[in-house]
């Protein structure tokens, strides 16, 4: 199995990780949410360390600020009234901006390979 299957795979059980820390959200399972954590953005940084020396670090790191958002966003309606929540914006706006890295690197690639 190749580095890019292992990644996949991966990145599959991330998703699944991410739903289930979404859903407790939404069912108000505060625990079990804030639990969901620790696998979420710990198989977000693996990817992120593991694509690396890829363009596909830009769009992971993404991920990984989406999901610290997410789950600060979380944490605040759970355990703080709301009234901090606002502050998911800072990993939000980080995340946009290496979105737009990835776009940039991967059509400079192409413009290369033309």
């Amino acid at each position: 199995m190749d580095l890019l299957e292992k990644i996949r795979r991966f990145e599959s059980m991330h998703i699944v990780f991410w739903l289930i820390k979404d859903s407790c959200w939404v069912l108000e399972l505060k625990w079990m949410g804030l639990i969901m954590i620790l696998p979420t953005v710990s198989l977000a940084i693996f990817l992120v360390y593991k694509t690396l020396k890829t363009n596909d670090f830009y769009i992971n790191t993404a991920i990984f600020f989406w999901i610290s958002a997410n789950s600060y966003w979380m944490l605040m309606e759970f355990f703080n009234d709301d009234r901090y929540k606002s502050f998911a914006i800072i990993p939000f706006a980080l995340g946009i901006i290496f979105v737009a890295l990835f776009y940039v690197k991967t059509s400079q690639k192409r413009e290369v390979q033309s």
